[in-house]
């Protein structure tokens, strides 16, 4: 039987709080469920979270990482060129964006097509693991499924004010310790990157 493949186009935003919070929002703009968005919570104890906007995105993002708890609740996203916004019944986030990094420069010099695909990121996890400590590009998704992370641009947040659960979560502040929801954490500094993310299920 052969593998099938589950392909999302999107963005990651990686935030750390001087609250000791760390979020992480998945805005996917094209998947096998649909266009959806998702936040995934680090309390400051190791509290996991996940804030999911169906059963079915629920179901299918604790098959792949961990979680102590899960929220089913709207999650409504707006990204401008130089802000994104979330909100949710427990969440409200608001980030201001900055500069293209130095790596989004590098990965833009590279064709989108090549940049996303799982070969690329089998050769760059090596390179991943020294430059940014906590970020792998390939690894396990669970139930002998594998993950790869293809990013293609990498913008700067430069500000962010967040309150969950209607406690503010402090200024914004690198994502340290990095999460423990998968194989992989986003950057230490906070970021928002463009990625393909790809999962193969075994045949």
């Amino acid at each position: 039987m052969a593998s099938r493949t589950w392909t999302f186009t999107g963005h990651i935003l990686g935030v750390g709080t001087a609250g000791g919070v760390r979020l992480v929002v998945g805005t996917w703009d094209d998947s096998p469920l649909g266009a959806f968005a998702d936040v995934m919570v680090e309390k400051v104890d190791g509290h996991r979270m996940l804030l999911a906007p169906s059963e079915q995105v629920a179901e299918f993002v604790s098959s792949t990482y961990s979680f102590d708890e899960t929220r089913i609740e709207p999650v409504f996203v707006l990204r401008t060129p130089r802000r994104l916004e979330v909100r949710t019944r427990s969440l409200r986030l608001d980030a201001e964006l900055g500069r293209r990094t130095v790596l989004g420069r590098l990965l833009r010099l590279l064709p989108r097509p090549l940049a996303a695909h799982p070969v690329v990121s089998t050769v760059t996890d090596p390179v991943a693991r020294v430059v940014l400590p906590g970020v792998r590009t390939r690894g396990t998704a669970g139930n002998g499924r594998r993950e790869y992370y293809g990013a293609t641009d990498v913008r700067a947040v430069t500000d962010a004010t967040a309150t969950l659960d209607g406690v503010r979560l402090g200024a914004l502040a690198p994502v340290d310790p990095p999460t423990r929801f998968g194989f992989s954490s986003t950057p230490r500094t906070p970021s928002l990157t463009r990625v393909v993310t790809t999962v193969v299920e075994p045949g």
